[in-house]
């Protein structure tokens, strides 16, 4: 492992998870990262179900910390808190929802452990075992994530994933706006934008639907369209 990689910081937007946000922190907790210090740090946006009084129970140590919102303002917006305080040398994306497994750790650290890789998408369509759900929004990913690529000139199968990982390095001196989910999109045309080396690796995935809490709608999908042109010419 490079020496100036010592930690890893987790990033966890939160936002009405009282059912998952629980179980999530102690999968994180026991997941493999590589040898690497775990930070994780977590953002309450202003959940409405119990969730904030939930986080202000879980004890604060063993490298554990919450912050909160006092309005909702989106997962972009929580990302951009959870950024402010995060010191790890390489960040991990994380929702709270249970649809993404820590598990899949080792495999999304190992390419920029080994020096390969700057930025690592966990990618839902590229093996790994995922539940089989709504035809639309799988064909809605592909045209985003279509896209993206043909304006950022990359390859990607899954732009919109959770599971983004890179070198903190990466973003010094990156100014991101988006609050709600065009976060995905401006990441991914940023960082492209300054050449990082992309990798890609096959992730579980236990997709919710609505009635399990599921958030992004079709009106998200409609503004990641014009987010991906915005944050590929105009910003």
């Amino acid at each position: 492992m490079p020496k100036n990689f010592k930690r890893l910081s987790i990033l966890i937007p939160v936002f009405n998870e009282v059912r998952t946000v629980e179980e999530l922190i102690r999968r994180v907790r026991t997941a493999d990262s590589c040898g690497l210090e775990k930070e994780i740090v977590l953002v309450d946006d202003a959940s409405t179900d119990g969730t904030g009084d939930l986080l202000k129970k879980i004890p604060h140590d063993n490298g554990v910390s919450v912050f909160s919102h006092p309005y909702n303002r989106g997962k972009g917006a929580a990302l951009r808190t959870a950024l402010e305080h995060a010191t790890g040398e390489i960040i991990l994306i994380q929702d709270a929802d249970l649809e993404y497994d820590p598990s899949d750790y080792p495999g999304l650290l190992r390419p920029i452990l080994d020096g390969r890789a700057d930025v690592v998408y966990g990618s839902r369509f590229a093996g790994g075992t995922h539940r089989v759900l709504l035809f639309w929004h799988f064909m809605a990913n592909r045209l985003l994530t279509l896209l993206s690529n043909m304006l950022c000139n990359l390859n990607l199968t899954d732009m919109e994933t959770c599971y983004k990982v890179f070198r903190r390095q990466c973003i010094e001196g990156m100014t991101l706006t988006s609050n709600r989910f065009g976060i995905e999109p401006e990441l991914t045309a940023k960082l492209a934008r300054r050449r990082f080396r992309f990798y890609e690796t096959g992730i579980n995935y236990a997709g919710r639907d609505y009635s399990e809490g599921k958030k992004i709608n079709w009106k998200d999908g409609l503004a990641a369209l014009w987010f991906i042109f915005r944050y590929r010419f105009f910003d």
